[in-house]
């Protein structure tokens, strides 16, 4: 198991378990012998969901599950509604409920939950722990179901590992080096290119002067980004206070509201001059001010900040699981009232972030931290939980509804796991031409996180009403 893989299969805590959870919403419904099936034939070609995570002296690693069924994988479950209670009301306190229950450490970390009757078809819950993948591999795993879907490519066969100190060497070169590279190739080639090529020289120098003197400048300007990125990760402060940051307790709910067009969110952000992720980020940063200002609080002049994932893999090798993604901190200006004025604060922020090693570096935390001993590296990494309120995913999805065993797929959810204490996941998906917009929230600090998915159509509203008041031309910050 790689260190990285490591580190998350030793993060889970009483408060917080390290499962990416999702929700799919299908549509006349599943059989349980449809979905096993399709398990059987596409899931199961990916060696990790028929595997054991053991932790062992040298770290963790992966063994095959003697045992395997796959009934302890697939259940079925019947939804349990109290009076007046409706179905997506209680589906969202089943999928809360399983959030906080621990996968079998003795098999397979995953499990998924068939409810073969929920609103004129079925929905299907979905939990599998953050050692085997990251979200962006989990989605290429989970897409690999739908109809049309395949199986995994054929893995080449590996050569028979060395011994002694020839063996040591590959396997220095296998577990750290070489996919540190990879992802750290990636992560400059997304940061400008400059850097990506000063690292292609490097592998491969050039005889002429001036590519020399180029690659010495490339290189420099490379530390330099470096090391203020080390900088600004080393001494971020501690973002505002608010009752969302404090103690986790051990109860989880969930929250997610209907899709909003995805054609009316390019709209306003081509009028804005504005990113589809700026937009949503504006509008997600006024549901949860709305949601604080609504309970009394004043928010003028906070800030939160949420962490966001950024993948540091090609697309194409999303297949081979595991963890390759660092992470950046994004602030939210949660104290702005104006949902133009904020959208251009998040837009400024985003852009500010471009170009940025962050990713990379705490990827490589995340590397460090799977080599320590557990103490270690929950001190490491409680820095992240101090200085930060919310873990945020905006994922980009297929834009036309898919079909799951001639079921459609009519919506779909996740939530990757928050870490420390920090209690609030947000989760951003377009699928099938809308946008759905999902909350995860520890009930000590969040007790009802539908009061914040509420807020957002009308803060999405604001902004679209706005927008269209401006003078043509005005809106380009």
């Amino acid at each position: 198991m790689s260190k990285v893989d490591t580190a998350w299969l030793r993060m889970d805590s009483p408060s917080n378990l390290m499962m990416i959870v999702g929700v799919w919403i299908l549509r006349p419904g599943l059989t349980p012998d449809a979905l096993k099936a399709r398990v059987r034939e596409r899931l199961l070609p990916y060696p990790r969901f028929v595997q054991i995570a053991r932790e062992d002296a040298a770290g963790a690693h992966w063994s095959k599950d003697p045992d395997f069924q796959i009934d302890r994988h697939i259940v079925t479950h019947k939804l349990k509604r109290r009076p007046g209670q409706t179905e997506q009301d209680a589906l969202q306190d089943r999928v809360g409920d399983l959030a906080m229950q621990a996968l079998d450490p003795e098999h397979p970390l995953w499990r998924f939950e068939l409810i073969e009757r929920y609103d004129g078809g079925s929905a299907l819950i979905a939990r599998i722990h953050h050692c085997i993948a990251d979200g962006i591999a989990l989605i290429s795993v989970m897409m690999s179901l739908v109809d049309g879907g395949g199986a995994p490519p054929e893995r080449q066969r590996r050569k028979p590992p060395k011994i002694g100190l020839d063996g040591a060497e590959d396997w220095l070169a296998d577990t750290l080096i070489r996919p540190f590279g990879d992802i750290t190739a990636k992560a400059l080639e997304a940061a400008g290119g400059g850097a990506a090529k000063s690292l292609s020289m490097l592998a491969a120098p050039q005889q002429s002067l001036s590519d020399t003197l180029g690659q010495a400048v490339d290189l420099a300007r490379m530390g330099g980004q470096l090391a203020s990125d080390l900088a600004s990760l080393a001494l971020m402060p501690d973002d505002s206070p608010t009752r969302l940051k404090g103690q986790p307790g051990r109860t989880k709910r969930v929250a997610w509201c209907e899709p909003i067009p995805l054609d009316e969110v390019k709209a306003i952000g081509k009028a804005m001059n504005c990113s589809v992720n700026d937009v949503l980020l504006g509008c997600v940063a006024g549901a949860i001010g709305a949601y604080l200002r609504g309970l009394g609080d004043d928010t003028g002049g906070k800030e939160i900040r949420a962490m966001v994932p950024i993948n540091l893999r090609p697309m194409e090798d999303a297949w081979k699981l595991g963890n390759r993604f660092g992470l950046v901190p994004l602030v939210l200006p949660i104290g702005l009232d104006n949902p133009i004025e904020r959208v251009f604060a998040v837009r400024a922020r985003m852009n500010n972030l471009k170009g940025s090693l962050q990713p990379l570096l705490t990827f490589g935390l995340l590397s460090v931290a799977g080599l320590l001993i557990k103490p270690a590296q929950d001190a490491m990494l409680s820095l992240f939980g101090r200085k930060t309120t919310a873990v945020m995913t905006n994922v980009p999805g297929p834009a036309a509804k898919l079909k799951v065993c001639g079921a459609t797929l009519e919506q779909t959810m996740f939530w990757v796991p928050q870490t420390g204490t920090v209690g609030l996941g947000v989760s951003i998906l377009s699928y099938g031409g809308g946008v759905q917009f999902g909350v995860i929230a520890d009930t000590q600090l969040c007790p009802d996180p539908q009061q914040i998915i509420d807020r957002f159509e009308p803060e999405f509203a604001r902004l679209l009403t706005l927008t269209l008041m401006l003078p043509w031309g005005e809106a380009k910050g």
